[in-house]
C-alpha cells in the first residue's frame, strides 16, 4: 500500500496509488495539512503566524470545495460509481469543512473567548478531520483512475470487434467500410493508452506499456495489407498464413494492455522477468558487501549458489555458435578466477567466525574487494561482447540485402530463389534474436531489459512474416497489393534494427554511468484522470500559425522579461553551497528550460515551432511542481514563521504550474486562439 505522497506516513490512506496523476494531485493538499498538523506549540502566536494559518486552512477550504465539485460530475456521468463516488466526496467536503473552522483563528490574542476550538487548541481534532480529507480525496482520485482504466477496457473491447468482423469479411467492399471504423478506433486507443503510459509511476510498466503499443501500431499497417492481399488470392496458403500471424499478434497485444492497465495476470500467474547476469551479479555483489554488516545475515553455501547461477547464465554467451574462441575464453578464464577469489572469501569468512569475530577481519575485507572486482570484471567482459556482437550485426545489416534480394526474386516469381533467401533471412533472424538476449543480460535496468524483450520477440515473428509475404509475391509476381504487404513487413524489420541501434545506445549510457535521461525539450509528461465530459476532448494539437509584427513584438519582450527572470534565479541559485541539492538541480532545470523558451522567441534554439514550446511549457510545469515537493521537504528544517513563508510561495508556485499545465492542454484552433493561448506562458 502506498501512504500519501511527501513522505507523510501519518495519512496512509489504505489505497495504492499507481499514476502521478493522482500523486501530484494530492501534494498541495499533503503540504497544507502537514504546515496545519506540524506547526509548533507556543504560548505566543505572532499575528503574522495565525493570518497565514487561517490563510492556509482557507485554500484547503476552497480547493476541496472545486476538487469535489468535479468528482461530483464524474459521479453523474458514470452511474456504477456513483453511490461509492458521492460518500467520498461528501466525506471530503465534510473534512474540509472542519479544517476551515478550526483555523478560522479571529484575531491574534489569546485562545477565543466564545470557546470555539482552534487548530491551537484542538490539535486531536485537526488530526482527525486531516485524515479524513486525504483519505476521502485519495478515495476520489482513486475511483476517478478507475473510470480511465475503464475507458480503455471499453475502447479494448471495440476494436476486438471490429477486429474480428475485418477477420471475416470477404468482399473488398465490406473491408473498406470496416477497416474505416476500426483506424478510428485504434487512434482513439492509441491517444488513451499514451496518456496511460506516460502517468504511470513505475518505469518496468511504462516499458511494457510501450513495447505493446509499438506492436499494435506497426501490426494496424500490417493488417491493412495482409488482408487485402488474403482478399485478393483467397486460395493462397501462405497469404492465410500471414495474415493470421497478425491477428494473432494484435490481439496479444491488446491483451498486454489491459494486463498492465489492471495489474491482472492470465489465469492468476505472476509476470516475472527471466534473471539477467546484471541482475545476478548485482544481487551477488549485495550479498558479499552485507558481509560487512553481519557475519552471520547468510550461510555460505547461500554465496556458493549465486555465483554459480550467473555462471551458469555466462552459457548464454559461451555456447553461442556466434561467440568467437578468444571471447570465449575470455569469459570462462573470468568465471572461473570469480569462483577462485569467492572461495578465498568464503575461507577468510569462516575463519572470522571460527574466532567468534563480530565484524569483518582485515583479510576478509580484502577477499570482499577482489571478488566484487573479479565479478565486475566479468561484467564488463560480458558487455562488451554482447555490444560489439549487436554493433557488428547492425553494420551487416545496413544495406538490407536479404530483404532487396526477397524482394527482386519474389517479383520474379523465382520461388526457388526465395526459399534460398529465406534460409538467409531465417539464419540473420537466429543472430538478432539471440544478440537481443545477450543485451537483455547487460542491459543493466529492468526497463532496458523489457526492451530487449520486446525487441527478441519482433524479431522472431516477422521474420518469418516477410518469408511468407515473399512466397505470397513469388507465387503471384503480378499482384501490386502482394509487393506492397511484402514492403510493409521489410519495413517493419528496418524500422526494428533502427530502434536496436538506440536501445544498444541506452545500454551503454547506462553501462558507463549516463543514464540516458531524455533532454527536457523531448520530455512528454501527460495526466490520465478523466475530466467532466468526453475524455478526447484535449487530444487534439495545435497548428503551426505565423504571427504579425505586432504580436512578434509582444512575444519578443515577454522572451526579455523571461531571460532576466532566468538570471535571478541562476544568480540565487549559485549561493547554495550544496549544488547537488534538490532545490538547486531542479532551479537550474526550470532556468533551463525557460531559457530555451527564451531562446525561441528570438528564433534561436532548439524549439523549432509552437508546438515545441507549448510541450517545453508542459514540462515546465511539471519540473516546477518536482520542485514544490522538495520545497516541502526543505521547509521541515525550518523556523515556524520561516517555514510559512516558504509554504505560501510554493503554494503560489504549485498554482501557476498547475494553471500552466491546464493552458497547455487546451485545444485551440486559429491564429489568435493560438497567439492568446501562448501569452500566459510568462507567469
Amino acid at each position: 500500500m502506498a501512504s500519501s505522497p511527501c513522505g507523510s506516513g501519518n495519512f496512509d490512506s489504505g489505497l495504492e496509488i499507481k499514476t502521478r496523476s493522482v500523486e501530484q494531485t494530492l501534494v498541495p493538499l499533503v503540504s497544507q495539512i502537514t504546515t496545519l498538523i506540524n506547526h509548533k506549540d507556543k504560548p505566543k502566536k505572532s499575528e503574522r503566524t495565525q493570518q497565514a494559518i487561517q490563510r492556509v486552512g482557507q485554500a484547503v477550504s476552497v480547493a476541496v470545495g472545486r476538487f469535489v465539485a468535479v468528482g461530483e460530475a464524474i459521479a453523474v456521468e458514470n452511474e456504477e460509481l456513483k453511490e461509492e463516488m458521492g460518500m467520498a466526496c461528501f466525506e471530503a467536503r465534510r473534512a474540509g469543512d472542519a479544517i476551515a473552522k478550526l483555523t478560522d483563528v479571529g484575531t491574534p490574542v489569546a485562545p477565543p473567548v466564545d470557546g470555539r476550538n482552534t487548530v491551537f487548541s484542538d490539535r486531536t481534532g485537526m488530526v482527525k478531520a486531516a485524515r479524513m480529507l486525504l483519505s476521502s480525496v485519495t478515495k476520489v482520485l482513486v475511483l476517478a483512475d478507475r473510470i480511465v482504466i475503464k475507458q480503455i477496457i471499453t475502447s479494448r473491447n471495440k476494436v476486438l470487434v471490429t477486429l474480428e468482423q475485418l477477420e471475416r469479411v470477404s468482399t473488398f467492399q465490406e473491408f473498406v467500410q470496416i477497416f474505416s471504423q476500426f483506424g478510428n478506433q485504434m487512434v482513439e486507443f492509441a491517444h488513451l493508452t499514451g496518456d496511460r503510459q506516460n502517468d504511470l509511476k513505475e518505469e518496468n510498466k511504462k516499458a511494457r506499456m510501450a513495447a505493446a503499443r509499438a506492436v499494435l501500431e506497426k501490426c494496424t499497417m500490417m493488417l491493412l495489407t495482409a488482408s487485402k492481399t488474403c482478399l485478393r488470392h483467397p486460395d493462397c496458403e501462405s497469404a492465410r498464413i500471414n495474415k493470421d500471424a497478425v491477428f494473432h499478434r494484435m490481439r496479444f497485444a491488446l491483451e498486454q494492455v489491459i494486463e498492465i492497465v489492471t495489474d491482472a495476470q492470465p489465469c492468476g500467474e505472476t509476470k516475472v522477468l527471466p534473471l539477467s547476469i546484471h541482475t545476478g551479479i548485482k544481487d551477488f555483489k549485495s550479498s558479499v558487501e552485507g558481509l560487512r554488516e553481519g557475519l552471520y545475515s547468510l550461510p555460505h553455501q547461500a554465496l556458493s549458489g549465486q555465483l554459480e547461477a550467473v555462471v551458469e547464465r555466462t552459457e548464454d554467451f559461451t555456447d553461442s555458435a556466434y561467440t568467437s574462441h578468444e571471447h570465449r575464453e575470455g569469459i570462462l578464464q573470468l568465471c572461473q578466477l570469480a569462483r577462485q577469489d569467492t572461495d578465498q572469501l568464503i575461507a577468510a569468512w569462516m575463519e572470522a567466525l571460527s574466532l567468534n569475530a563480530k565484524e569483518s577481519t582485515e583479510e576478509m575485507e580484502l577477499s570482499i574487494l577482489k571478488t566484487c572486482q573479479s565479478v565486475h570484471e566479468l561484467r564488463r567482459e560480458l558487455h562488451k561482447v554482447a555490444v560489439g556482437r549487436a554493433a557488428d550485426l547492425l553494420k551487416l545489416h545496413v544495406e538490407h540485402l536479404p530483404l532487396r534480394a526477397l524482394k527482386a526474386s519474389g517479383g520474379e516469381g523465382n520461388v526457388e530463389a526465395v526459399t534460398e533467401y529465406a534460409r538467409t533471412l531465417g539464419e540473420q533472424k537466429e543472430q538478432l534474436v539471440e544478440t537481443c538476449r545477450l543485451l537483455c543480460h547487460v542491459s543493466g535496468t529492468e526497463p532496458l531489459e523489457i526492451t530487449c524483450i520486446h525487441a527478441e520477440e519482433t524479431f522472431h515473428v516477422t521474420g518469418p512474416q516477410i518469408i511468407s509475404a515473399a512466397q505470397t509475391l513469388a507465387l503471384h509476381p503480378s499482384s501490386k497489393i502482394a509487393k506492397e504487404n511484402l514492403d510493409v513487413f521489410c519495413e517493419a524489420w528496418e524500422s526494428q534494427l533502427c530502434d536496436m541501434g538506440v536501445l544498444l545506445r541506452e545500454i551503454n549510457d547506462v553501462f558507463e554511468g549516463r543514464r540516458g535521461v531524455p533532454a527536457s525539450g523531448d520530455k512528454r509528461a501527460y495526466l490520465s484522470l478523466p475530466r467532466p465530459g468526453k475524455h478526447s476532448a484535449n487530444l487534439k494539437t495545435v497548428k503551426a500559425v505565423k504571427l504579425d509584427t505586432e504580436e512578434q513584438s509582444t512575444i519578443a519582450k515577454l522572451g526579455l522579461e523571461l531571460r532576466l527572470l532566468t538570471s535571478d534565479v541562476d544568480t540565487e541559485v549559485e549561493k547554495w553551497e550544496d549544488q547537488e541539492q534538490d532545490i538547486v538541480r531542479q532551479g537550474q532545470s526550470m532556468s533551463s528550460m525557460a531559457y530555451s523558451m527564451y531562446l525561441f522567441t528570438r528564433g534561436e534554439g532548439l524549439l523549432k515551432t509552437t508546438m515545441d514550446l507549448l510541450h517545453q511549457a508542459e514540462v515546465l510545469s511539471e519540473e516546477g511542481l518536482q520542485l514544490c515537493s522538495s520545497l516541502h521537504t526543505f521547509s521541515t528544517l525550518l523556523t515556524d514563521e520561516e517555514k510559512v513563508v516558504v509554504l505560501s510561495e510554493m503554494e503560489k508556485l504549485m498554482g501557476l504550474c498547475q494553471q500552466l499545465q491546464m493552458g497547455v492542454r487546451t485545444p485551440v484552433q486559429g491564429k489568435t486562439a493560438t497567439f492568446q493561448k501562448i501569452l500566459p506562458l510568462r507567469s
